[in-house]
C-alpha cells in the first residue's frame, strides 16, 4: 500500500483524475460517432502547437519571477517576426527560420524592457505582468495600423496599409498534400516534416522534434552556471545574494529567455494553424499556457520539462475531445460553450491549487 500511495502522490491526484477522464473520452469517442484516429491526431497536433509556448514559462518560474502572465509580449514579438518574414517574401523552411530569427531579435528587446520592469516590482510580478500583457497588446493594436508593411497578403485590403486581423501563411509556411484515400490537405511544413502514419494516425514528428530541440536547449541552459544561478535565485534569493549572485541580472536573463521562447513558440503555432492572428489574439494564450503548466505539476517557483509535457497533453486533450465527444453524443452544437466552461474551469483549478496538495 505504501508504494501505491507513493506512486499516486508522485503522479498527483488532480493529474490522475484528469488523465482518467481523458482516457474515458478516448474510449467514448467511437460510441459517440467520433473517429478515434482523428481524435488522437488532433490531440497530438495541438500538443505540438502549444508545447513550446508552455515551455517558455519555465525560465521565469525557475528564477522566481512567477508565472509569465505577460506572455503576450513574446507572442507579439513572434507576430512581428512572422509578418516581417512574409513581407520580404521568404517561403518554406527558410521563411519559418527567418521568422524565428526576426522574432527572437525583437523578443530580446521586448524582454529586456519587460525584465527591467519586473525587477522594479519584486513580489508583484504576476499581478503586474497581467496588466502589462493587456496594455502592451492594446498598444500594439494601434501600432499594427501604422507599421509600414506593404505585402498585399498582410495589409488591410480596403486601405492598402495597416496589418489585417489575420494574415494567411498557406502560400509561405504550409504545403498541400494528397493522402492515400485521395483527400487533399494543407498543413504546416513542420507538421508534414518526417510525419509518419501509425494505425491511421498521422504523427507530426517535425513539431515534436522542434519541441525536443527547444526542451534540450532549456535543459542544457539550466546546466550552465547562469542556469544554476537562476534556479538558486528562484529557490532561495537570500542564499543566492549571499553567494554573490547578481539577482537582478539573473532575473533579467530569465525574462528575456522566456520572451524569446514564446516568440518562437507562436511561430510554430501559426504555421500549423494557417494564420498569423493579430490585435487581441495574443491574450488568448495567457491563461491556457499557465493552466497547462500548473496542471502538469509545476508551482509558482518550480517547473520542469516533464511538467510541460504532461500538462500540455492533458489540458489540450481535454479541451479538444470533450466538446467533440459531447456534440457527437447529443447531436447539438454546444462546442464553444463547453470549451469555455472546460477551459476556464481548468484554469480556476490551476490558479487556485496549492503546492502542498501534491
Amino acid at each position: 500500500m505504501t508504494k501505491k500511495k507513493s506512486l499516486i502522490q508522485q503522479i498527483g491526484i488532480p493529474r490522475l483524475i484528469i488523465g482518467i477522464f481523458l482516457l474515458m473520452l478516448f474510449i467514448a469517442a467511437p460510441m459517440a460517432g467520433v473517429s478515434l484516429t482523428d481524435s488522437v491526431q488532433n490531440v497530438l497536433s495541438r500538443f505540438g502547437m502549444f508545447s513550446v509556448l508552455v515551455l517558455s514559462l519555465v525560465p521565469m518560474v525557475q528564477s522566481g519571477c512567477g508565472l509569465n502572465f505577460g506572455i503576450p509580449i513574446g507572442v507579439v514579438a513572434g507576430i512581428l517576426g512572422g509578418v516581417t518574414s512574409i513581407e520580404f517574401g521568404f517561403k518554406g523552411f527558410t521563411g519559418i527560420f527567418i521568422a524565428m530569427i526576426f522574432a527572437a531579435l525583437i523578443a530580446v528587446v521586448f524582454g529586456f524592457f519587460y525584465g527591467i520592469l519586473l525587477n522594479r516590482i519584486k513580489g508583484d510580478e504576476m499581478l503586474i505582468a497581467t496588466y502589462v500583457g493587456y496594455s502592451f497588446t492594446a498598444f500594439m493594436c494601434i501600432a499594427y495600423l501604422i507599421l509600414p508593411y506593404k505585402n498585399p497578403v498582410s495589409v488591410l485590403s480596403y486601405s492598402g496599409k495597416g496589418l489585417s486581423q489575420q494574415v494567411p501563411v498557406a502560400d509561405y509556411w504550409m504545403k498541400s498534400k494528397v493522402l492515400e484515400n485521395g483527400t487533399r490537405i494543407t498543413e504546416g511544413l513542420l507538421n508534414n516534416f518526417l510525419s509518419i502514419n501509425i494505425l491511421g494516425v498521422r504523427i507530426p514528428v517535425g513539431m515534436f522534434l522542434i519541441f525536443a530541440l527547444m526542451a534540450f536547449i532549456v535543459w542544457a541552459f539550466f546546466k550552465t552556471k547562469t542556469g544554476t544561478a537562476m534556479t538558486a535565485v528562484g529557490s532561495n534569493p537570500e542564499y543566492a545574494r549571499a553567494s554573490g549572485i547578481n539577482i537582478n541580472r539573473v532575473r533579467l536573463v530569465s525574462v528575456i529567455f522566456s520572451t524569446v521562447l514564446a516568440a518562437v513558440g507562436i511561430i510554430i503555432y501559426q504555421q500549423s494553424y494557417g494564420f498569423i492572428q493579430l490585435y487581441q489574439a495574443p491574450l488568448a494564450f495567457t491563461f491556457q499556457t499557465v493552466a497547462a503548466l500548473l496542471i502538469g505539476g509545476a508551482s509558482i517557483n518550480k517547473a520542469s520539462i516533464p511538467n510541460v509535457i504532461i500538462g500540455t497533453f492533458l489540458f489540450q486533450g481535454v479541451i479538444t475531445l470533450t466538446p467533440t465527444v459531447i456534440n457527437g453524443a447529443l447531436n447539438i452544437d454546444i462546442s464553444e460553450i463547453l470549451r469555455m466552461i472546460i477551459t476556464n474551469g481548468m484554469i480556476i483549478y490551476a490558479l487556485t491549487r496549492r503546492s502542498k496538495d501534491e
